[in-house]
C-alpha cells in the first residue's frame, strides 16, 4: 500500500468573495468561497464559505476570523480510489489567523451506504461547543470505497 495522504495545508483554490461589510481603511469584511480536490479521492471537490475580517487588522493577517465555515462536497467527475481510504481521516488544514485557529476539513467513510462524509470546522471553540457544517457524497455501489485495514 502507499503512504498517507497528509493533510493539505495550503489554501483552497478561490472561487469568489461577496463584500459583507465596508471598512474605510484595508479590505472591507467579506465571505470567501474556496474549492478543496480531495487528494485521495479524485473526483470529489469540496467547496467551503467561510467569513473573513476585514479593516487594517484583517488586511495584514492579524485579525481573528470568525469560527464559522459552511461546506458542500459534491462528484465533479469520475470518483476513484487510487489507494483505500482511512475510516476517517483529516484532509485539509488551514490557518484562520495569526494565533491557533485553524479550519479543518475531515473525511469520514460511511461503508453501509457507501457515502463520503465530510465535516469542516475551526478549532476555536464557541461557547464550549465548535461551529461546524456537515455533507455527503454518495458514491455508486458498484465502485465500493477501499478502506485501509
Amino acid at each position: 500500500m502507499g503512504a498517507a495522504v497528509p493533510a493539505q495545508a495550503a489554501a483552497g483554490e478561490k472561487i469568489g468573495t461577496v463584500d459583507t461589510a465596508f471598512q474605510w481603511i484595508g479590505r472591507d469584511h467579506d465571505i470567501l468561497v474556496e474549492a478543496y480536490d480531495d487528494p485521495a479521492v479524485p473526483g470529489v471537490t469540496c467547496y467551503v464559505s467561510r467569513a473573513r475580517t476585514g479593516g487594517i487588522k484583517g488586511t495584514l493577517g492579524l485579525a481573528e476570523d470568525r469560527a464559522e465555515a459552511s461546506i458542500a462536497c459534491r462528484q465533479v467527475g469520475p470518483i476513484s480510489f487510487p489507494e483505500p481510504l482511512k475510516k476517517q481521516e483529516e484532509v485539509f488544514s488551514e490557518r484562520m489567523s495569526i494565533l491557533f485557529k485553524r479550519l479543518r476539513i475531515v473525511r469520514m467513510v460511511d461503508p453501509a451506504r457507501n457515502t463520503l462524509v465530510y465535516l469542516t470546522y475551526s478549532e476555536k471553540l464557541i461557547d464550549g461547543s465548535p461551529q461546524n457544517s456537515v455533507t455527503a457524497v454518495p458514491v455508486d455501489r458498484s465502485t465500493p470505497i477501499p478502506l485501509r485495514k
